[in-house]
């Protein structure tokens, strides 16, 4: 696959505007390479990932994450900082859908969830993971080249509901065998989840 061809395929960019190139036909994956704030990390960092409940829950686009957060465990810094962020990444996702309400799944991972590559029965799914390693991805064509989207980087992923076949594949990490733990967040179109 050329370089060009790549490029078209899985934009990545360092800015927040790469995502809107998932809109284009070619594209099947669009990552924003992006460095998570130093305040944020640090309270990442602070918390106790197995003490957090995960957290699932429908969001209109301009709604708040924060009493969902504060239920599921998480610490009065890492609320303001977490919510900030996913708000905007709600926001996001919304304008790149046009859908009002979003599906948010912020969840804790252990164990070997979704290890086959596949792709999703959807429009689009947002994914950014905060703690551990990122979600891999692959080219149909080249599955022996795997992937991964940064941590605290963002992917959006074409599901087969706007590409089918598919052209990139995408996992969660193995982690029973290196152990810890992820966290990992996914929105997704409301009436998909």
């Amino acid at each position: 696959m050329t370089a060009f061809k790549m490029e078209r395929l899985v934009p990545i960019v360092p800015d927040r505007a790469s995502l809107d190139r998932i809109a284009r036909p070619d594209a099947a994956l669009a990552i924003w390479w992006r460095r998570m704030s130093d305040p944020l990390r640090a309270a990442l960092q602070e918390l106790d990932l197995a003490r957090l409940d995960n957290l699932s829950v429908e969001i209109d686009a301009g709604g708040s994450i924060c009493g969902a957060l504060r239920a599921a465990g998480y610490s009065e810094t890492a609320i303001g900082l977490l919510s900030q962020d996913i708000e905007l990444l709600v926001k996001r996702h919304a304008a790149l859908t046009g859908e009002d309400r979003l599906h948010v799944r912020l969840e804790v991972v252990e164990a070997d969830a979704c290890c086959q590559f596949h792709a999703d029965d959807i429009t689009l799914r947002l994914t950014c993971t905060y703690v551990g390693p990122g979600r891999q991805w692959c080219c149909v064509a080249g599955q022996d080249a795997i992937c991964e989207v940064p941590t605290g980087s963002v992917g959006v992923f074409k599901g087969r509901m706007l590409l089918d076949p598919p052209a990139v594949l995408h996992r969660s990490p193995a982690m029973s065998a290196k152990g810890g733990r992820r966290l990992e967040l996914v929105i997704d179109p409301a009436q998909c989840s």
